[in-house]
């Protein structure tokens, strides 16, 4: 069953390496998840992975039954999901810049509660209708005749997710243990909650100012 949803091995194998590639390369997702690596350690990082797997999923599974349609046809509904999105990113980099202001120990700061990382994630990854667009644009190439295109879209769609939540895993251990080094220096531990909160500031506007490009 699970065979007939996958396109021909040569294809599928032409799939494999573009999403490995495609999802190596550091977008709006792995700078969020990088960002709150540095900020709260490790473990956020891989709670952030996990938000922003599931908002990926909710993407592809949208561009799979046709929102992806409706977006390429209305300005205004990308426009209205780009600027929310954008808004949310600046709205937790000047939160986190406030957070850094506080005097804190020479320790790794403690995290905000999980749920509340994993729920960013979330709907930093939902607020990005680029992804939709992507996953459009990308998985019906490698569709195949004869099965339902909104469940092999889902089907392609969630291993192109699980192949993008191993690679930005590997981005969070990296920030996480590089935040775990820098915080048992005085002072690193602000710097370091500024500096990621200048990456979610400078990427909101980005993503503002930003055409309709790719993940």
């Amino acid at each position: 069953m699970l065979a007939s949803l996958l396109p021909p091995l040569p294809l599928f194998s032409v799939f494999v390496l573009a999403s490995l590639a495609l999802a190596l390369t550091p977008g709006p997702g792995v700078l969020y998840i990088v960002a709150s690596s540095l900020a709260q350690g490790r473990r956020s990082g891989l709670v952030s992975v996990a938000g922003i797997a599931l908002g990926n999923l909710g993407n592809a599974i949208a561009a799979a039954v046709g929102l992806a349609t409706l977006f390429a046809i209305s300005s205004a509904a990308f426009t209205v999901v780009k600027y929310a999105g954008a808004l949310y990113l600046v709205y937790l980099g000047i939160r986190m810049w406030q957070s850094a202001g506080r005097d804190a120990p020479a320790v790794l700061p403690q995290a905000k509660p999980m749920k509340h990382v994993f729920r960013d994630g979330l709907v930093v990854a939902l607020l990005n209708p680029k992804t939709t667009l992507f996953f459009a644009a990308f998985l019906p190439q490698f569709l195949s005749h004869g099965v339902s295109p909104v469940i092999q879209g889902v089907a392609l769609g969630a291993l192109f997710v699980a192949i993008a939540a191993v690679t930005d895993s590997v981005y969070a251990i990296a920030a996480g243990s590089l935040a775990s080094a820098l915080t048992r220096v005085r002072g690193v531990n602000r710097l370091g909650k500024r500096f990621s909160a200048g990456i979610l500031v400078g990427l909101g506007v980005f993503t503002a100012l930003s055409g309709r490009g790719t993940r």
